[in-house]
């Protein structure tokens, strides 16, 4: 939801007029702007019990039907898609109707509704160069764009790597996700206590925690004698990832997208259960060019976390070339690289559009006839 609305923000700034579907779930999302109409319709989900299946294909040719209505008010020249169930009902009701469709893949690894819509969009647009689970064959519609960051956490591109010299603050921030993640709870303050204690003695830890967690949590920093603000949420997450030395957490794919925009280390474990492996995927390419070192869980311990600390965090020197090297991942215009594609598929005539890759020359021309009503209005207002 956060990408749909970034793009949202961007496409109206250029003088669009955008709509929003989803379902039920998908409304709670906090985050919506204001400007941004939304229309909630089924969306069936197909998990492993099969009795549920007919109920979710009902769901699904629901929306499709309901979407089909909406595209014949709104007539929209494009319909972009993130992912998930929610998004799917819409994007068949666009294929179906030949509307110009693109899908945005935030992970390393082509979900499985994205996979089922790749024959059929017309372009795929990603936030890694190299994609698990795309077919050699959807290949020419993959445009590289990036994950949109927040304003807020971009603009801290600008600033400098925080210095860290021999007697300053070493500060560690640790997050599990909007959940938090209990192993980082249990592991984390003793693999810090392991660290020497030249490293040891100038920590100062931001940890976000479960609720259930905080108590416990806080006697085992308590007992390593290391200072650590901890919380279930903090406000102020741009402020914190800004004055951080090193990154503990998740590899979700906002989080890669965050810390790669801003330049930070980073020992990441990947969620276990996350479909396909995708957290782990998402890791790689930051792991290949040194800002990030990854562990998967099942490795995870304290001795094995205070080893890649001190592998990454050994000198100052070792820091600064990690965050460096995170920041060459980062892909600060995502959201704006996203909305040329956009455009290029379905835009107006009169636009100045930006074309993104060599593979849109179809989709431009199919952009262009999709887009004459737009433009006719246009003409009109301008008349006005």
């Amino acid at each position: 939801m956060l990408p749909a609305f970034a793009l949202a923000t961007e496409l109206e700034r250029r003088g669009h007029h955008v709509a929003l579907i989803t379902d039920e779930r998908g409304a709670q999302i906090p985050g919506r702007p204001d400007f941004l109409t939304m229309h909630v319709l089924p969306a069936g989900r197909f998990g492993k019990n099969p009795l549920k299946w007919i109920a979710g294909a009902k769901a699904v040719w629901e929306g499709r039907n309901m979407a089909i209505r909406l595209f014949e008010s709104f007539q929209p020249s494009a319909v972009v898609g993130f992912g998930g169930y929610p998004a799917f009902p819409a994007l068949w009701a666009a294929t179906a109707m030949g509307i110009p469709s693109v899908v945005h893949e935030q992970n390393a690894v082509l979900g499985r509704v994205n996979r089922l819509l790749a024959g059929k969009v017309d372009a795929i647009a990603t936030a890694y160069p190299q994609i698990e689970r795309l077919k050699p064959k959807h290949s020419g519609k993959v445009h590289l764009v990036g994950n949109p960051v927040r304003a807020e956490v971009l603009a801290l591109r600008e600033e400098e790597f925080p210095a860290l010299g021999e007697e300053g603050l070493f500060r560690v921030l640790v997050t599990g996700g909007s959940q938090g993640a209990r192993v980082l709870s249990e592991v984390v303050p003793d693999g810090l206590a392991m660290l020497p204690p030249a490293l040891r003695q100038r920590l100062q830890v931001t940890q976000q925690c479960r609720p259930e967690d905080l108590d416990a949590v806080r006697t085992r920093y308590s007992s390593h004698e290391i200072p650590a603000e901890l919380g279930t949420y903090f406000e102020n997450m741009a402020g914190r990832l800004a004055d951080a030395h090193l990154f503990i957490g998740r590899a979700g794919a906002s989080t890669i997208a965050e810390l790669t925009a801003v330049g930070r280390p980073a020992i990441l474990i990947p969620l276990p259960i996350a479909t396909d492996d995708h957290q782990t995927a998402n890791t790689r390419e930051m792991v290949k060019a040194g800002g990030a070192r990854m562990v998967r869980q099942d490795q995870f311990t304290a001795k094995e976390l205070a080893k890649q600390i001190k592998a990454i965090a050994d000198s100052p020197e070792g820091l600064g070339k990690a965050a460096h090297a995170a920041f060459n991942c980062g892909r600060p215009n995502a959201v704006q690289d996203l909305a040329d594609l956009v455009e290029s598929f379905g835009g107006a005539e009169m636009m100045d559009v930006i074309r993104v890759g060599a593979n849109n020359a179809r989709g431009a021309s199919q952009g262009v006839a999709v887009g004459q009503r737009a433009a006719r209005e246009i003409r009109e207002r301008l008349k006005r």
